[in-house]
């Protein structure tokens, strides 16, 4: 913010006194338009911030004359940049063009159409959250997905909370408080903004038993560490990351006998929650919940903003049991979500009931199943208005290139596609800056384009691009270089 000048320095430089007033600016002619639009606080406080800006420019020594030129326009055109730029929504639509299909800085799976419309009518309209419509009474909002969630998975009870870290955060907190969890080492994973299981296991009041070693755990290290104090058994699937070598693991069958011989739960964080065997449709395999469940597992938690394609939720399936008590917590209140949340994942649930055509309903599956061709057929119909768009300052090419699916899911699998890649027309020690200029420039676009700077260049991944028609509209409004 600006600072207060002093009046007693105004009064020393003469210039600052051929300013004119807020109100004075406030009389021109334009000014009502601006009132109109953007109302009377925020053209005040536009016009204010302007006139400080000048007069410490007077104040540091320029002339007035400069900072304050004749006319009206001037004035006019920058109290209308200065009021677009404050009214403009900060959550703004953007052309992911990074490879990484589930971008988390980037909002995650993008929702089908159907998710889109059920969304819109429970913002515009009263829904039944918590009311059964066929006795009249009050309902569970869990219910408006615990069936299709329990027939998708062979749950036999569901509940949902705000994301998977809620979700692993409420379950253990239910079962395992001032009790212990055992899980292997090598499980022991840090999910994005820093957030460790052993971190959330402390928060959930729940003690951390580790057993094996980082590369290796076997099932007698499980058994040797059960004691009076045991709460639970967990199994954690490395989404985000992979150990190769030497290593071994224990099946999910085999923790489900252990645990249950010892009267024990056995609960699976999966995270990133595919509800259909993607390898059906030419996908890198990825556990399920249904297969969690049928290994014997008792509670499996995993996100809705992943693999499943739907909005940010974590679901808890399992025993009705366990649900049950998990739902008394105090703690499901805190966490539980929303209408527009259980609306968009009602839709998209209802989606995987025809599988034959998730791969084009489903945008999340429609985009990890895109082929190269494809997309290398849309780069080549883009290649030519964004070499005009660039001109001289940039040379764009079409290059072959390797998507990732993201948001830790299959960390090591990688997606063939097709790349515009801009360079910078300079070189040497200028280029740096120049690749910087030319990422910013396509983030100034109305509708920012993002991409990912990699061996000197700014790859442009056309994967996830589908709106062709409005990315070369905006090409033309391209700053110039």
């Amino acid at each position: 913010m600006n600072k207060p000048i002093p009046t007693s320095l105004l009064a020393s430089r003469p210039g600052v006194a051929a300013l004119p007033s807020v109100d004075r600016v406030l009389g021109l002619g334009f000014a009502a338009r601006f009132v109109e639009e953007h109302g009377r606080a925020a053209l005040n406080e536009a016009t204010r911030a302007l006139l400080a800006e000048k007069r410490q420019a007077i104040l540091d020594g320029a002339s007035p004359e400069s900072v304050w030129p004749a006319g009206e326009q001037w004035i006019e055109a920058e109290l209308e940049r200065r009021l677009e730029a404050a009214s403009r929504p900060r959550v703004r639509r953007v052309f992911n063009l990074t490879g990484t299909v589930l971008h988390t800085n980037l909002g995650r799976a993008l929702m089908p159409d159907e998710a889109v419309d059920a969304v819109a009518m429970a913002m515009r309209s009263a829904v039944n959250l918590e009311y059964d419509l066929v006795s009249g009474g009050r309902g569970e909002r869990d219910e408006l997905v615990e069936g299709r969630l329990c027939e998708l998975t062979g749950a036999e009870a569901a509940t949902v909370v705000n994301n998977n870290a809620a979700a692993v955060l409420l379950a253990l907190n239910t079962l395992a408080q001032r009790k212990e969890a055992v899980v292997s080492r090598g499980e022991l994973i840090e999910i994005g903004g820093a957030f460790r299981m052993p971190d959330i296991m402390a928060r959930a009041g729940a003690k951390l038993v580790e057993v094996g070693t980082t590369n290796r755990t076997h099932l007698r290290d499980y058994g040797q560490a059960i004691g009076p104090k045991s709460a639970l058994i967990v199994k954690v699937h490395a989404s985000n990351y992979a150990i190769q070598g030497f290593t071994a693991a224990v099946s999910e069958a085999e923790l489900a006998q252990l645990a249950h011989r010892h009267s024990l739960p056995f609960m699976v964080d999966l995270g990133s929650g595919s509800l259909a065997d993607l390898a059906d449709y030419g996908l890198p395999t990825e556990p399920t919940p249904r297969q969690s469940i049928d290994a014997g597992a008792d509670l499996v938690t995993f996100s809705g903003d992943k693999l499943l394609g739907g909005p940010q939720a974590g679901v808890i399936v399992g025993r009705n049991e366990l649900i049950a008590r998990i739902r008394r917590n105090p703690l499901k209140r805190a966490l539980r979500v929303d209408k527009m949340t259980l609306a968009a994942l009602e839709a998209v649930l209802r989606l995987y009931r025809h599988p034959e055509k998730l791969a084009q309903r489903l945008t999340t599956l429609r985009l990890l199943t895109r082929v190269r061709p494809d997309i290398e057929a849309l780069g080549r119909r883009l290649l030519e208005p964004m070499q005009r768009a660039f001109e001289a300052s940039a040379n764009v090419s079409l290059r072959e290139c390797q998507s990732q699916i993201g948001s830790g899911s299959l960390p090591v699998d990688l997606l063939p596609s097709t790349a515009l890649v801009v360079s910078p027309a300079v070189s040497g020690r200028g280029a740096g800056t120049a690749l910087k200029a030319l990422e910013q420039r396509l983030r100034e676009l109305p509708i920012p384009v993002i991409g990912r700077i990699a061996e000197g260049a700014l790859w442009l991944d056309l994967r996830c691009l589908e709106d062709e028609t409005a990315f070369v509209a905006q090409l033309g409004q391209l700053a110039p270089s």
